[in-house]
């Protein structure tokens, strides 16, 4: 089986107890998390790049560059998600979790569905409601 990275939007100083940043695109940083077979085997983080250069597609494209494959959100505007999905980069919406670890054991468990135009905000750090189960 492949591994797969994914990104995390996190508060200082990022892993896994970290705090989740609400927004993605204006997160302090994000924590990488390498997943396979079910199991975490590595744990990093990727410092955020500012909006000015690129816009909404800044985040999106620096993510792609260090090879994410999943963005887990808790809120983003309807721009961005389209630039996740036209480089490929699976978007799930975190649905209330407080950490990083909180949102990894989410992932894990299945738990988390894919982000939809449902949960885009007007963009700005505006996140959606909880969905639930």
């Amino acid at each position: 089986m492949k591994s797969t990275i994914v990104a995390i939007p996190s508060t200082h100083p990022g892993g896994l107890e970290a705090p989740l940043g609400a927004h993605f695109g204006h997160c302090d940083l994000y924590t990488l998390v390498k997943i396979d077979g079910g199991k975490v085997l590595e744990v990093a983080t990727l410092p955020n790049v500012p909006h000015q250069q690129g816009g909404c597609m800044a985040p999106v494209n620096h993510l792609a560059q260090n090879g994410v494959q999943v963005l887990i959100a808790g809120g983003m505007g309807l721009r961005p998600l389209m630039g996740f999905q036209q480089v490929g980069i699976q978007v799930l919406f975190g649905n209330g979790a407080q950490t990083v670890g909180e949102t990894v054991e989410a992932l894990l468990q299945g738990k988390l569905p894919a982000f939809g135009t449902e949960f885009t905000c007007g963009g700005g750090g505006g996140a959606p409601q909880m969905m639930k189960f």
